[in-house]
């Protein structure tokens, strides 16, 4: 059975992750209004990763007896510059859900929850490579700046990602 003050903690992240999701759909939708449908094509893939992790999560609370409880989801930005700009936002994002998990990290050992720490390893590695992903997307951005033909490139290269959820 999973503490309530770690099950509190994990609906709160479930919250996070479908949060994640709303705003790389929001992220999406401003892609595909500018015809720039492989970014949107990755910012669809990232969102379907979100929804993976919220329910991991969710699928998790379950298991050990826990009860999930969702909470209202706030509306995501949906006004933005620039590619540049979306990936910022998305890589500040990324940090914020990975001080997320890294807090959570700390409550299952604090509350010595072995099982919980398991879960929350995998979710600390995998945010190592969110944010390696989306800082490299920036740094592209960065170099490219407005050239469209560049943008055109990336877009191309982007559009390519799929999501496919892990064994």
């Amino acid at each position: 059975m999973i503490s309530k003050k770690l099950q509190d903690a994990i609906n709160a992240q479930i919250n996070k992750e479908l949060f994640s999701e709303y705003l790389y759909i929001s992220m999406q939708a401003w892609f595909a209004n500018q015809n720039l449908d492989g970014f949107a094509t990755w910012m669809d893939a990232q969102g379907k990763e979100e929804r993976f992790h919220a329910m991991k999560f969710f699928n998790y609370l379950i298991e050990r007896g826990g009860k999930v409880e969702l909470k209202a989801l706030e509306g995501p930005t949906v006004d933005f510059k620039n590619p540049l700009a979306i990936f910022k936002a998305a890589l500040k994002h990324e940090q914020f859900i990975s001080k997320s998990i890294n807090d959570l990290m700390e409550l299952a050992i604090k509350e010595k929850d072995h099982s919980a720490r398991g879960l929350l390893q995998w979710y600390v590695d995998e945010q190592v490579e969110e944010e390696a992903n989306v800082d490299k997307i920036v740094h592209h951005l960065e170099m490219v700046k407005d050239d469209p033909h560049a943008i055109f490139m990336l877009d191309n290269q982007l559009g390519t990602r799929v999501f496919t959820p892990p064994a």
